[in-house]
């Protein structure tokens, strides 16, 4: 399964760039899902930082179980960068900031997130789970 198409519906053209990049992939006996977790609530905020597996379930999430359930239904094209072209919304949903990092059912995951417009705010509220 590739992560690299396109978000459709979502971008903006804000100038923010997102950039998702390659790590290697898990190894047979390391679980499919790996991932670290840091959301910052502003500028001056320490942010949160957490990893979570899944297969078995485990890490320092919060409630790794709910986490990783939320994974098993999530659409991964949710953790591509919003198309540069697409237009969104120009709502401020605050200064949260979070990215998502590790392997993902065995492939490699970069991803921030944001609320600083509409497709970020929906972005966000896909994958709230995993960070709060």
């Amino acid at each position: 399964m590739a992560l690299a198409s396109a978000l459709a519906g979502c971008g903006g053209d804000d100038g923010e760039a997102t950039v998702v990049t390659t790590t290697p992939a898990a190894s047979p006996d390391q679980p499919q899902t790996s991932l670290t977790i840091a959301v910052s609530y502003g500028e001056a905020a320490q942010p949160n930082e957490w990893t979570l597996t899944c297969d078995p379930t485990g890490g320092t999430h919060p409630d790794a179980a709910a986490a990783c359930g939320a994974l098993a239904e999530l659409d991964p094209q949710i953790l591509e960068p919003v198309a540069a072209d697409q237009m969104c919304t120009q709502i401020y949903g605050g200064p949260e900031v979070a990215t998502v990092r590790g392997t993902w059912q065995g492939e490699p995951v970069d991803a921030l997130f944001s609320r600083q417009n509409g497709c970020e705010i929906a972005r966000w509220d896909a994958v709230v789970d995993l960070l709060e």
